[in-house]
């Protein structure tokens, strides 16, 4: 079962769980994308949709804005940046402006009674680097976090937090394609090295023949991770 929701600053796609909902994941899509875009993508890769019998999958789109890789021209992206590089300054207001947006977006979860240690929060590509900020800087209690074909800038705000620290970070799954010309393969590695010698716990999975774009195998392998973080939990019954 799936709705558009509008309610909020953010329109979302849902997806609802077969069963009792236990647990939730909302999955952030790449810069030009929706919600109900990526949700489309991922059942188109795995020949069906991506559902859990516990899980509620929340796919949110970004509101438009201007985006300088496009000269400006208006744009459904997590936040602004100079261009497509790792080597460039972020830009801390608009990711942080999203931070705050996809906040509320955690904070309803919670509000339903869904635990933070129930949550996990990921993205493709851009959606990814959103995910990161968004855990290791202002959520570092959700189940954990996944990156596919994403990256961090060398100088991020990601790395400076977590320098300031202590304690057990949510665990970092990351994919990359080997043939990804767009977002660089060894991006993605020196954004796991930098986050692994901060403390984190990751797993990184290289995939050959894969360009800037989701594969069968990495979906699966996707799911079969997020139910070892999210296990179905025993329903207590009645005597």
């Amino acid at each position: 079962m799936a709705a558009v929701c509008g309610s909020g600053r953010l329109q979302r796609y849902v997806v609802a769980p077969s069963r009792r909902h236990s647990a939730s994941l909302i999955f952030l899509h790449g810069s030009g994308d929706s919600g109900q875009g990526l949700r489309s993508w991922i059942k188109q890769v795995l020949n069906q949709d991506l559902t859990f019998q516990h899980i509620k999958i929340i796919y949110p789109t970004a509101p438009p804005r201007p985006y300088t890789p496009m000269r400006g021209g208006l744009s459904n992206v997590w936040f602004d940046r100079l261009k497509i590089s790792a080597d460039c300054p972020e830009h801390l207001e608009s990711i942080d402006a999203m931070c705050q947006a996809l906040t509320e977006l955690i904070d309803e979860e919670v509000c339903s009674g869904i635990s933070k240690s129930r949550i996990l929060l990921g993205g493709f590509s851009m959606g990814g680097c959103m995910a990161m900020h968004l855990a290791y800087r202002n959520h570092q209690d959700v189940a954990g976090v996944f990156a596919l074909s994403s990256f961090l800038n060398k100088a991020s705000a990601v790395y400076q937090a977590l320098q300031k620290m202590d304690g057990v970070l949510p665990e970092l799954f990351q994919c990359h394609g080997m043939a990804d010309e767009l977002v660089l393969h060894s991006w993605g590695e020196e954004t796991n090295s930098m986050l692994k010698c901060l403390g984190v716990n990751t797993k990184f999975y290289s995939f050959p023949n894969v360009y800037h774009e989701l594969s069968k195998t990495e979906l699966e392998t996707l799911k079969y991770w997020i139910l070892k973080k999210l296990p179905e939990e025993m329903e207590k019954q009645n005597e």
